[in-house]
C-alpha cells in the first residue's frame, strides 16, 4: 500500500504540472496557427518553472501565519515521501492480528484464544523437525550483546563475541540456574553469567572462569548449538538425535557481494503445525482459489471475491519436485505470476519465480521481473509446537527503486495473510481424502519428501496451549 501511495503521489505531481501548463495555453491554442504551439508550450513551461523556483528560493515571511502552515505541510510531505520512497518495508503481524473471523463483541485476542481452544489439532507429525532454522536476522544481535531466544522447545542465549562471531548456548547456568542472556556480559568469546560471574565459551559451552576458585569441574558446561550466519540471518541446526549438520544452507552470492540490497521484511505469527506452511508449495490448486482474487480485495477470504474487484485477477502456473541425491533435502518450485485487468495482460507485474525449499524451515524465492531480479528469503521456525514464526526478507538489485521492491514485499505479505486465515483455522489431516489427480499426487509427494526431517526421537505434541500469554 505504501508503494501504491508513492505512485499516486508521483502521478499527482505530474498531473498538477500538466494541468497548470495546459490551463495557460488551451485558450491561446484555439486562436493561433499550429507552428506557434511549440513556442506557447515552451513559454508556459518556463513561466511555471520560474514560479516554482521563486517559491523555493524566496525568503519566507515569518510574520505571516501561512508561512508556518506551508512549512509544516512541506515537512510532512517530505517526511512521508521519504518513508514511502526510500525506507525498507517492515510489516509485522502478531498472533491474532490476522487470520480469524470476528465473533460478536470479542476482541482479536479473545477470538484467537477461543479458536485455539476449540479447534481440532488432528493427527499431526512431530512438532520439531530436523534441520536449519532461523533464529533471528543478523542485525538483531550486536557485538558484545546477548539475546534470549525461545524456539524449538529450547531457551537459548545467543550472543556475538568481540570478534563478531555468533554463538548459541543453552540459556540457563548450571550453577544456580540464572539466564545467561538476561544481563550476561560478553568477554572475548565467552558469555558471563550475571549471577555469579561464571563464564562459558561460545564454541563448546565449557566453563572457563569461576572468580572464586581455580578448580573448574569438567562437568561445568552448557550445551553449545551449531550455528551459521549468512544471507543476513543467524541459523541454528536442530536434530533430535544430536547428529551434526548433514547439509549446509547455500550462500546467495548476490547478497554477499552487495549487488542485491535489503529493501524490507514481513513477519507473521501463525497458529498451525510447521508442515502445513511449506506444504503450500506443492498445493498448486489452492493458488487459484486463495490467491486468484485481485490483491486490492484484501486478506479476508469471506469478502475477497466481491464483484467490486472482479475487473482484475491473478493468474498462477506452478510445479513442485524434489531434487535427487545429494540434494534430496531440497524441494524446487517453479512459479509464474501475472495479472489480467479487464481481460488485458499487465506485463509490469509479471514474476517468474524459482524457489528452493531447503530443509523444513528455509526457502529462497528468486524472482525475475520487468524491474530487475531479487529474492524473498523465507524463514520458518517453531516458537511452540503449534505456533510458527514466519519471516520474509526481500533483497533486490541495487538499481531497483525502493518503492517497487516494497510493492513486491507488500504483495507477498498480503498473499501470505490469506493463507494465514486457512492455517489458523484448519485441522491437520493425517490421512487426506485425495483423489486420483496430478494435483493431489504432488501434495502426497511433498509429504513423503518432508518426512525425512523427522526421526525416532522427534518430539510430539503433549499438550496444546490454551491462550496467547506466551
Amino acid at each position: 500500500m505504501s508503494a501504491l501511495r508513492g505512485n499516486v503521489a508521483t502521478l499527482g505531481l505530474v498531473s498538477v504540472f500538466i494541468i497548470a501548463v495546459s490551463a495557460s495555453v488551451t485558450e491561446k491554442l484555439l486562436q493561433v496557427s499550429l507552428f506557434r504551439v511549440g513556442e506557447l508550450w515552451i513559454s508556459a513551461c518556463t513561466a511555471f518553472m520560474s514560479s516554482l523556483v521563486s517559491l523555493i528560493t524566496t525568503v519566507p515571511d515569518f510574520t505571516c501565519w501561512n508561512t508556518y502552515l506551508y512549512l509544516s505541510l512541506t515537512c510532512a510531505v517530505g517526511y512521508f515521501g521519504y518513508k514511502i520512497l526510500f525506507t525498507p518495508l517492515n510489516r509485522v503481524r502478531k498472533l491474532g492480528d490476522v487470520g480469524y473471523v470476528p465473533e460478536g463483541s470479542w476482541n482479536k485476542k479473545e477470538v484467537a484464544n477461543m479458536v485455539r481452544k476449540r479447534r481440532q489439532v488432528g493427527e499431526i507429525p512431530p512438532v520439531y523437525p530436523n534441520g536449519w532454522f532461523g533464529l533471528m536476522e543478523s542485525w538483531k544481535v550486536q557485538v558484545k550483546e546477548a539475546v534470549n531466544v525461545s524456539v524449538l522447545g529450547l531457551d537459548l542465549a545467543v550472543f556475538r563475541d568481540e570478534k563478531g562471531e555468533v554463538h548459541a548456548l543453552n540459556a540457563y547456568c548450571p550453577h544456580m540456574g540464572a539466564n545467561l542472556a538476561a544481563g550476561g556480559r560478553v568477554f572475548g568469546d565467552n558469555l558471563e553469567c550475571p549471577y555469579h560471574a561464571w563464564r562459558f565459551r561460545g564454541d563448546d559451552g565449557k566453563c572457563t572462569h569461576i572468580p572464586y576458585t581455580d578448580k573448574i569441574p569438567d562437568i561445568a558446561k552448557v550445551k553449545s548449538w551449531p550455528v551459521t550466519e549468512l544471507n543476513g540471518w543467524i541459523y541454528l541446526w536442530h536434530h533430535a538425535e544430536g547428529i551434526d549438520p548433514a547439509w549446509m544452507l547455500p550462500e546467495l552470492e548476490e547478497i554477499s557481494n552487495g549487488s542485491w540490497t535489503y529493501r524490507g521484511r514481513s513477519e507473521h505469527i501463525i497458529n498451525a503445525h510447521i508442515e502445513e506452511i511449506p506444504e503450500n508449495g506443492a498445493d498448486v490448486v489452492h493458488l487459484g482459489q486463495v490467491h486468484g482474487s485481485f490483491i486490492g480485495a484484501g486478506i479476508d477470504l469471506r469478502h475477497m471475491w466481491n464483484k467490486l474487484w472482479g475487473f482484475a485477477k491473478h493468474e498462477w502456473n506452478a510445479d513442485w519436485q524434489a531434487l535427487p541425491s545429494p540434494d534430496g533435502h531440497i524441494g524446487q518450485i517453479k512459479l509464474q505470476h501475472s495479472i489480467n485487468m479487464f481481460g488485458i495482460h499487465i506485463p509490469p507485474v509479471d514474476l517468474n519465480i524459482s524457489a528452493q525449499q531447503i530443509g523444513p524451515g528455509v526457502v529462497y524465492l528468486e524472482f525475475t521481473s520487468m524491474f530487475g531480479k531479487g529474492v524473498f528469503i523465507q524463514s520458518l521456525t517453531p516458537v511452540e509446537p503449534m505456533v510458527q514464526k514466519l519471516v520474509h526478507n526481500i533483497y533486490v538489485h541495487w538499481t531497483m527503486p525502493t518503492f517497487i521492491a516494497k510493492f513486491f514485499m507488500f504483495g507477498e505479505a498480503i498473499q501470505v495473510e490469506r493463507d494465514v486465515m486457512i492455517w489458523n483455522n484448519k485441522r491437520y489431516e493425517g490421512r487426506p481424502m485425495f483423489v486420483k489427480s496430478k494435483e493431489d499426487s504432488l501434495i502426497a509427494k511433498h509429504r513423503r519428501w518432508y518426512s525425512q526431517f523427522y526421526s525416532k526421537n522427534s518430539r510430539r505434541l503433549i499438550f496444546q496451549k490454551e491462550n496467547l500469554d506466551w
